[in-house]
């Protein structure tokens, strides 16, 4: 498999990444366009004794995030997942695969359309919470210390799933348990993008706009634009913060209340970039238990 990551540069797009025009990128807008931030919340809300975050044992303060999510110094949360991007090609091969129903998968792009045009990306996906013997033994053994730093980070990101989801089912005036169970019942996957600096950021899509399919979508952000009425706005990450996006799964659970979010990624010819990883909380109950559960 050639990944885009293996090359120390790329001096020309290949035809594989040519995006049809009206595919391709567009001006944000006519005019300049400030870059908007993501407003700051910070509630005190109300939460189950088991759903509160306890001080981590150890450590500074000033580098954990909320719910003892671990951040770097620079305030990035500590997810390595762009460390993989730069290992050697070697020891990268026996996690590369184009089969779907492999536990751990990095692999180089995708088509859009089934076609032959493909993004300009390497992506690395795999399940991650909980951290089972059957999931973790689909983990890479390297670097050495890949699988305790995944079990540590991903139960806190999971927690932190499970206490906004107690905070939207109470903001519904539902009881805050509402999402608990076959509604938040399955697997968490981490999903890893890398963008290599494109040679022609005018003919190539990192991905095209879509909403989350998902539950929940819990992520360390790069920069990503999202569509707002029939503008697309660059939006500017919050250092030591996640952005969290709602699904069409939660769409469809509160009946249209909260919507998903179109966003997407371009290129750029300038630096590397990680789109972030991603803790999808999926919903995964038979349709007559959600339909039971929305009318009680």
């Amino acid at each position: 498999m050639e990944l885009l990551s293996n090359a120390l540069a790329h001096h020309s797009v290949p035809d594989r990444y040519v995006f049809p025009p009206d595919k391709r990128p567009v001006p944000l807008s006519e005019r300049p366009q400030p870059r908007r931030r993501l407003p700051r919340h910070r509630p005190a809300p109300r939460r189950p004794p088991h759903l509160r975050p306890s001080p981590p044992p150890g450590g500074r303060g000033d580098r954990q995030g909320r719910q003892g999510v671990q951040l770097l110094p620079g305030g990035e949360p500590r997810h390595g997942g762009g460390r993989g991007a730069g290992a050697p090609a070697e020891d990268k091969l026996p996690c590369c695969s184009y089969d779907m129903s492999k536990r751990f998968r990095l692999t180089s792009s995708t088509s859009y359309d089934h076609g032959e045009t493909r993004y300009w990306r390497d992506y690395i996906k795999f399940p991650c919470y909980p951290a089972s013997d059957e999931n973790a033994r689909h983990w890479p053994s390297k670097p050495s210390n890949l699988t305790p730093s995944l079990v540590e980070y991903s139960t806190a990101v999971h927690e932190l799933a499970q206490t906004i989801l107690c905070l939207i089912a109470e903001g519904l005036g539902l009881d805050g348990s509402f999402f608990t169970g076959d509604l938040s019942g399955g697997d968490t996957h981490i999903s890893v993008n890398y963008y290599p600096p494109c040679p022609d950021p005018t003919v190539t899509m990192g991905l095209l706009a879509h909403c989350d399919r998902h539950l929940l979508t819990v992520f360390s952000q790069a920069d990503v634009q999202a569509r707002h009425g029939d503008r697309w706005l660059l939006v500017h990450p919050i250092p030591s913060a996640f952005v969290v996006n709602f699904g069409h799964q939660m769409e469809i659970v509160t009946n249209g209340v909260l919507a998903s979010v179109e966003h997407r990624s371009v290129t750029n010819s300038a630096v590397a970039r990680i789109g972030g990883c991603r803790w999808p909380h999926t919903c995964t109950p038979p349709m007559g238990a959600a339909s039971d559960r929305r009318q009680k």
